[in-house]
């Protein structure tokens, strides 16, 4: 079995928040929490199993016909054709480093390894983020860069790699990760997502990703297609997919220094005038998932990119709205939101 330094156990120990067990004394060690008898993270048990290399196998096909996203433009990007994303096989990177702005489990003390990725399948007209998600600004990298800047964040302390807009990139990035994985990577992987997902696929990320971060954006298929591109078909994906990442992972747990490890944080960005339908969000969520489900309701909408091409958007949220919000969750018994 190949030995840690003290310092390199100690630290270990501190980021996974348990008693660390070795069970392997193959070239990636694995450690298991002995309470929740689960490996963290979930990732190095599928790679020393060889799994995790038929799945990368597996992804890098749809890239020849792609239908990575329910967009399923059925493009060849591997020749440099583009879908509704506009992205290539070719991963591009916006920025990474370990972020302050998540959810307090994800930040911690020494922040979110975050990995801004370009360009996006939904499009929405009000994005935050549209010079990064709409207009691809960023550079282009190999999937051993990527790699690299994985063990970049986890040298500077952050608690987690948190992939930003993945979907499009997922077959490099799953790639990229079993790169990373010989070389010591043992931070848990957060997919944050916008929430546009496809089953398939995300069954192909079970017991790979130990966070899922996704937003469920919009109840009503009308105002889907309204504001992200012509995506009727938005919330039924986005409503199967938080439920199989509930399947997965379960409800968001925390270890005893306050840092997430493995779970569903389910994010929900109300808009005003009732457009992202966050009573009827809410009223699926009590019924669908767990009451424990670990909910921020997101109030810090404004008016971006051409937000002002639709009326019902073209302001910030009212704090009534909001207030009105936060009245449904508690109606709905939610009562564990982000603080």
């Amino acid at each position: 079995m190949n030995r840690l330094s003290r310092r390199q156990f100690l630290y270990e120990a501190v980021l996974l928040g348990g008693v660390l067990i070795p069970v392997s004394g193959k070239k990636v060690s694995l450690f298991m929490n002995k309470e929740k008898k689960e490996t963290y993270p979930s990732y190095l048990k599928v790679y020393e199993e060889g799994k995790l290399s038929e799945r990368v196998k597996e992804l890098y096909s749809i890239y020849e016909n792609c239908r990575l996203c329910p967009r399923d433009c059925r493009v060849n990007r591997r020749k440099g054709e583009k879908g509704n994303c506009q992205a290539t096989s070719k991963v591009k990177v916006s920025s990474a480093f370990p972020h302050f702005g998540e959810e307090k489990p994800l930040v911690g003390r020494k922040g979110s390894g975050t990995i801004f990725f370009s360009n996006c399948g939904l499009r929405c007209i009000y994005c935050q983020n549209y010079s990064v998600s709409i207009e691809g600004e960023g550079v282009e990298i190999s999937d051993k860069r990527l790699a690299d800047s994985m063990l970049k964040l986890q040298k500077m302390g952050a608690h987690n790699i948190n992939l930003v807009t993945p979907t499009h990139y997922l077959p490099s990035i799953l790639n990229a990760l079993q790169k990373a994985i010989p070389q010591g990577l043992r931070l848990p992987l957060v997919y944050n997502t916008g929430g546009y997902e496809r089953v398939e696929i995300l069954k192909l990320l079970d017991n790979v990703v130990d966070i899922y971060l996704p937003d469920l954006k919009y109840m009503d298929p009308r105002q889907a297609a309204r504001c992200s591109d012509e995506a009727y078909n938005y919330p039924h994906y986005a409503q199967l997919a938080v439920q199989e990442m509930n399947r997965q992972v379960g409800p968001l747990r925390i270890n005893n220094r306050g840092v997430a490890v493995k779970g569903l944080a389910l994010r929900h960005l109300v808009l005003p005038n009732e457009v992202s339908g966050t009573k009827e969000f809410l009223r699926f969520v009590s019924k669908n998932l767990p009451s424990n489900t670990y909910l921020n309701l997101m109030s810090q909408y404004r008016p971006e990119y051409k937000a002002s091409e639709y009326p019902k958007i073209d302001r910030r949220l009212k704090r009534s709205e909001y207030a009105e919000a936060l009245g449904w969750a508690k109606e709905y018994g939610l009562t564990r939101l982000a603080s």
